[in-house]
């Protein structure tokens, strides 16, 4: 057995050529933990901005040499630590959170926590589930930090893609009046989730849920004294006109991941794959993301 594997990583973010893929020594896991064979980890926005270097300036992330690439995955457990509670051969699903970090989901394998795991239900494939963790997570934190909707408006922009179809979907079981900004193209999709849809926002809006990351643009068509919840980390638009500003922090819980799987599994929550690609082509799927109009998820196999 190999005692490397490979995993992608950035060392020159922003320049022209910043993705590697290189090799690693592997690692057993220990109490709690559990070494995962990974079948898919997708690729999402945020890995892009890693890429660009947009979290070096802000300051979240400060290492010198390489960083990883990937924050959720699934696959199968190939070995498990003492305590660790899922047996070898569990189909699990998960997320690494964090920005500054030597390795990422972009890999062949990765040593994890158990608390930071659910099993994939039987029905939802592996690289389909690959799609779910990150995006649904976030959707299901934002919405916390939205808090129940008792009938208020909320607009949710960038409500084709994946955390804001899953905030959509969610928001409107806390209570919400949910309307979705989108593309024209995108309506039959945005209307599908049961809620409503605009391709133009005007101001006044109980709450703004910011998938699209509009910013400022997204604080603007908030009422005054409602609610905005943005997902960039450490880059909050400005309080104003007394409306409340908060902004998503993932974290990984596996008990939450459970039930948003089974959502997923059961077609509850929306999960779309655009393609499945081999991991050695992760620098073309980058590209094709950054270029925009992707509907669904690029999951990568190593």
């Amino acid at each position: 057995m190999s005692t490397t594997f490979r995993t992608a990583v950035v060392r020159d973010p922003g320049g022209p050529d910043p993705i590697e893929i290189i090799d690693v020594p592997r690692t057993e896991p220990g109490p709690g933990e559990v070494r995962v064979e990974i079948a898919g980890a997708a690729v999402n926005p945020v890995d892009l901005a890693v890429v660009s270097g947009f979290f070096h300036e802000i300051g979240l992330i400060e290492r010198t040499g390489h960083v990883g690439l990937g924050w959720d995955f699934a696959g199968t457990v190939a070995a498990a630590g003492p305590d660790a509670g899922f047996p070898v051969g569990s189909r699990v699903a998960g997320i690494l959170p964090g920005f500054d970090r030597d390795f990422g989901t972009y890999a062949e394998q990765l040593v994890i926590p158990v608390d930071d795991l659910a099993l994939v239900p039987e029905g939802l494939d592996l690289t389909t589930a690959a799609a779910v963790p990150l995006n649904a997570l976030a959707a299901a934190r934002l919405v916390d930090l939205l808090g129940d909707g008792e009938g208020r408006s909320l607009l949710v922009t960038g409500a084709a893609g994946a955390v804001g179809a899953n905030a959509a979907v969610l928001a409107q079981e806390r209570g919400w009046r949910v309307t979705g900004l989108a593309r024209a193209g995108d309506e039959k999709f945005v209307r599908g989730l049961g809620v409503d849809f605009t391709q133009e926002a005007a101001p006044g809006w109980d709450a703004v849920a910011d998938a699209a990351t509009l910013q400022d643009r997204g604080i603007a068509l908030v009422r005054d004294g409602g609610v905005f919840v943005g997902v960039l980390p450490n880059a909050a638009p400005p309080e104003e006109r007394g409306v409340t500003v908060r902004v998503l922090d993932v974290r990984a819980d596996g008990a939450r991941l459970a039930e948003l799987l089974d959502a997923a599994a059961s077609g509850r929550l929306p999960v779309r794959v655009h393609a499945v690609v081999p991991l050695d082509e992760v620098a073309g799927v980058h590209r094709a993301v950054a270029e925009g109009g992707v509907r669904g998820k690029y999951v990568l196999r190593p």
